[in-house]
C-alpha cells in the first residue's frame, strides 16, 4: 500500500473516531501526525511540526479569549436585549432579531457553538411562549450563526482565510463573507415563510419589560459537546446536556436574568468599544487579528479583573486544539506528498465540475455528523492541486466548499443542532429531534449543488 493512500486512510480512521467516540479530532490528528510522519514519511519532530499553524493559533486565542471576557461582563447579554428593544418586541422580527445577533456575535469573533449557546434557549424560550415554530426559530440562530461566520475577524473566516494563504491560493475575504451571509439569510427567508413566519404579524408587540426578562444561556456543566472533546464555553445559565447525535436531547430550564442585564456599565461600554477597535484595527489598517484581540483583552482584564479572571479559560481550547491538529497532519501530507497525489486523482476524473461538486458534497455529508472546522480544515489543502489546473476558480471552489461544509450544522448530530434540541423547552423532543434530522437532510441534499451551480459553475476567481 502506497505511503499517501496509507495517510488518506488515516485521516478517514480520525474524523470515524472522532464522531463516534467524541475523541477530540485535533488530538487524533496530532497523533496521526506522529505516527504517520515517524512510520511512513520518516520524518523527524522538526519535519511533524512545520506544519504547525502558529499564525492562526494565535488568532483563535485572541479573539476566543476577548469574546469571553465581553460574554463574562454582560456584553454578550446587553446586545440581545438591546436588539430586542430596537424591533419593540414585535413577535415576526424576533426570529430576525435572533439571526442578527448571533450572525453579529460569530462576525465578531464568537465561536459558532458559543453564539448558539448564548442564544438559543433565550430564542427557544420566545418561541413556546409565542407561538413560534421551535423548529423556524432554531434553523434562524443557526443559520443566523454560519452567517456572520466567515467575516475577516470571525474564527471560520480567519482559518480559511488562513489556509487559502498558506497554500498560496486567490482569496476574496469580503466574497467569502457575503457567501455565506446571503446563502443563510436566503435559507432563513424561505423557512421563515414555510413556518408561519407571516402568520406572526398578527401576534403584534411583545411587552419590553417581559421582553427584557425572559431568555437565559446553558449552563456550561451540562452544554453539549461540540464534537471535538470539550464543550464551548457558553454564559452562565441553567440547562443540562444534549445528546451528542444518538438521540434526542434532555430538556432544558430557562432562567430569569439577574437585574442589571439591560444596564450599559463602564466595563461593557468599554467591551464594545474594543469589539468596534477590533473591526476598524484589521479592515481598516491591516493590523493582525489574533494580536490586536489579544492585547485589547489585556486592557480589558487589567482595568475589570474580577470580570475577566475567568476568560483563559473559557477561551476555545478545543478549537484550538482540532484545527492545529488538523493542520499539523495536513502538512504531513504536504510532505508525503499526498495533497498533490489527491489532487491529480480528483482532477482524474476528467470533468472538473463534477469534481467541484463532489468535493462540495463530501464536506456537506462528513460535517454533518464531524467538526465542520475540521473537514475545512483538511479538504481546501486537498482540492489545491485540482485548483492549481485554473479550469475552476479558486475563490468560488473555496467559498463553495466552506458553505457546504457549515450550512449543515442545523443537523441534530453537529453541535448546534444539538444546542437547539437541548435549549427548547415544552416540545416533544422525539418530533423536533426528526424534524431537525430531516431539516438537515434536506440542507445536506440541497444546498451543495446550489452553490456549486451558483458559485462554482460561474468561475469565480
Amino acid at each position: 500500500m502506497s505511503p499517501e493512500l496509507i495517510s488518506i486512510l488515516v485521516l478517514v480512521v480520525v474524523f470515524v473516531i472522532a464522531t463516534t467516540r467524541s475523541v477530540n479530532m485535533g488530538a487524533l490528528a496530532f497523533a496521526a501526525a506522529f505516527a504517520v510522519g515517524e512510520l511512513v514519511a520518516d520524518l523527524d519532530a522538526d519535519g511533524i511540526f512545520a506544519g504547525f499553524p502558529g499564525d492562526l493559533f494565535v488568532v483563535l486565542v485572541g479573539v476566543t479569549y476577548l469574546f469571553a471576557i465581553a460574554r463574562a461582563n454582560g456584553t454578550t447579554d446587553w446586545l440581545v436585549h438591546a436588539s430586542i428593544r430596537l424591533v419593540r418586541g414585535r413577535v415576526a422580527l424576533i426570529p430576525w432579531v435572533m439571526f442578527a445577533i448571533t450572525g453579529a456575535l460569530t462576525a465578531i469573533g464568537a465561536v459558532s457553538p458559543a453564539a448558539v449557546a448564548i442564544v438559543a434557549p433565550i430564542a427557544l424560550s420566545f418561541a413556546a411562549r409565542y407561538g413560534i415554530s421551535p423548529l423556524l426559530m432554531g434553523a434562524m440562530v443557526v443559520h443566523g450563526a454560519q452567517g456572520g461566520g466567515f467575516s475577516p475577524i470571525s474564527i471560520y473566516g480567519t482559518i480559511v482565510n488562513g489556509i487559502v494563504e498558506r497554500e498560496h491560493l486567490p482569496g476574496n475575504e469580503v466574497f467569502l463573507f457575503l457567501a455565506s451571509l446571503i446563502v443563510n439569510l436566503v435559507i432563513a427567508g424561505v423557512m421563515f415563510v414555510l413556518f408561519g413566519g407571516l402568520k406572526l404579524w398578527a401576534q403584534g408587540a411583545v411587552p419590553l419589560d417581559e421582553a427584557a426578562g425572559s431568555g437565559g444561556a446553558p449552563d456550561k456543566r451540562d452544554t453539549p459537546d461540540d464534537g471535538t472533546g470539550t464543550a464551548p464555553a457558553p454564559s452562565s445559565g441553567a440547562a443540562p446536556s444534549s445528546g451528542s447525535g444518538s438521540g434526542p436531547a434532555t430538556a432544558v430550564a430557562v432562567r430569569t436574568e439577574a437585574p442589571g442585564t439591560t444596564r450599559l456599565t463602564p466595563a461593557r461600554i468599554a467591551t464594545l468599544t474594543a469589539l468596534v477597535a477590533l473591526v476598524v484595527a484589521v479592515l481598516a489598517f491591516d493590523l493582525d487579528a489574533g494580536l490586536t484581540s489579544i492585547t485589547l483583552a489585556v486592557i480589558l482584564s487589567a482595568a475589570w479583573p474580577e470580570d475577566s479572571r475567568r476568560a483563559v479559560g473559557q477561551i476555545a481550547w478545543s478549537t484550538v486544539l482540532l484545527i492545529c491538529g488538523v493542520l499539523t497532519y495536513v502538512g504531513v501530507l504536504e510532505e508525503i506528498g499526498t495533497i498533490k497525489w489527491a489532487g491529480e486523482g480528483v482532477g482524474g476524473i476528467g470533468v472538473p465540475l463534477l469534481a467541484a461538486v463532489l468535493l462540495c458534497y463530501i464536506g456537506a455529508i462528513v460535517s454533518a455528523f464531524a467538526s465542520s472546522v475540521g473537514i475545512m480544515g483538511a479538504l481546501i489543502p486537498l482540492a489545491v492541486p485540482f485548483l492549481a489546473q485554473g479550469e475552476i476558480g479558486a475563490v468560488g471552489m473555496v467559498a463553495a466548499l466552506a458553505v457546504s461544509a457549515t450550512v449543515v450544522d442545523v443537523s441534530p448530530f453537529s453541535t448546534n443542532g444539538a444546542l437547539v434540541l437541548a435549549a427548547a423547552p415544552d416540545v416533544d423532543r422525539e418530533r423536533f429531534f426528526r424534524q431537525l434530522m430531516i431539516y438537515g437532510g434536506i440542507v445536506v441534499a440541497v444546498v451543495p449543488a446550489v452553490v456549486w451551480l451558483v458559485l462554482v459553475v460561474p468561475g469565480f476567481g
